[in-house]
């Protein structure tokens, strides 16, 4: 069974940093793409970063560029998002998704909140 678990979300003052981690089991992960994604209600979900499978041409949404990271540890099956510079509209539930050769897999969501 595949599972992917998020964590790291929290609350954080603007200008501030977090660190999300997505941990998967049940499937290859060395060999899945990872990508973060984010929602904020009433919108669609976005695609914030993506990884390939090799963990090079890392893509990242232009609203985050310089301030977020995403690597991977395929030692570890885990895939991180280091998010500085926080700003107020990064506020938003971060999902990882894991994309395989045998399907695609959403975690459970953690919350992220930038407020003073």
């Amino acid at each position: 069974q595949v599972q992917l678990v998020e964590s790291g979300g929290g609350l954080v003052q603007p200008g501030g940093s977090l660190r999300l981690s997505c941990a998967g089991n049940g499937f290859t992960f060395s060999r899945a793409n990872m990508k973060w994604y984010r929602q904020v209600p009433g919108m669609e979900r976005e695609l914030v970063a993506y990884i390939p499978s090799a963990g090079s041409d890392t893509i990242y949404a232009d609203s985050v560029k310089g301030r977020f990271t995403i690597s991977r540890d395929n030692v570890k099956n885990t895939v991180y998002l280091q998010m500085y510079s926080l700003k107020p509209d990064d506020t938003a539930v971060y999902y990882c998704r894991a994309v395989t050769t045998t399907g695609a897999y959403w975690g459970q969501g953690t919350q992220v909140t930038v407020s003073s």
